[in-house]
C-alpha cells in the first residue's frame, strides 16, 4: 500500500508544467499582437533590467546556452528591437543593447502582468507569495544538479 504512484496531478513538476502551458496561452495572444514570442520577451527583459549585457550574460541570466539566445537576439534585432556589437577586446563576446523601440516596448509589455494577475484569480500578495517560494524551489534545484555534476 505504502508503493502507491501518484497520480499526476499529485506531482509538483506536473503542476509547474501545467501551470507553465496555462501561461504561456494567456500570453500568447498579447505576444502576438506585440510581434514577441516569450523567449524574446525574456531576452527583452534582461536588457530592460540591465540596459546592456552580453549573450553570455542573457544566457546566464535565463539558465539557458549562449547557442539559444543568439537566434533569439538576431531576430530582435531584425526587428529593430536591439542591436548588437562585437567586444573590440575580445570577438567572441557579444554585446547586446536595446534600441529606442526596445526600450518603448517594456510599456507595451504591461498587458502582460495584467493578464496574469486577472487570470490568477489570487491576490497580488498571494502571488507575490508563490512566485518567492518558486524562486526558492528554483534555486534549490539548481543548486542541487550543480553539487551533483
Amino acid at each position: 500500500m505504502g508503493n502507491r504512484t501518484p497520480t499526476l496531478d499529485q506531482l509538483l513538476c506536473f503542476s509547474l508544467y501545467g501551470a507553465n502551458i496555462a501561461i504561456s496561452r494567456a500570453y500568447k495572444p498579447l505576444l502576438d499582437e506585440l510581434g514577441l514570442t516569450y523567449p524574446q520577451f525574456l531576452v527583452l527583459h534582461v536588457l530592460w533590467e540591465n540596459g546592456e549585457a552580453t549573450v553570455g550574460a542573457i544566457a546566464e541570466r535565463l539558465g539557458l546556452e549562449s547557442s539559444t539566445i543568439t537566434p533569439l537576439v538576431k531576430r530582435l534585432e531584425q526587428a529593430g528591437l536591439v542591436k548588437r556589437q562585437r567586444n573590440p577586446k575580445d570577438e567572441r563576446q557579444v554585446f547586446v543593447a536595446l534600441t529606442q523601440a526596445g526600450t518603448a516596448m517594456r510599456q507595451r509589455t504591461h498587458c502582460l502582468g495584467e493578464t496574469l494577475l486577472a487570470a490568477a484569480g489570487m491576490p497580488v500578495e498571494k502571488l507575490i507569495e508563490l512566485n518567492s517560494q518558486l524562486k526558492a524551489l528554483r534555486d534549490s534545484v539548481t543548486t542541487f544538479v550543480a553539487d551533483r555534476a
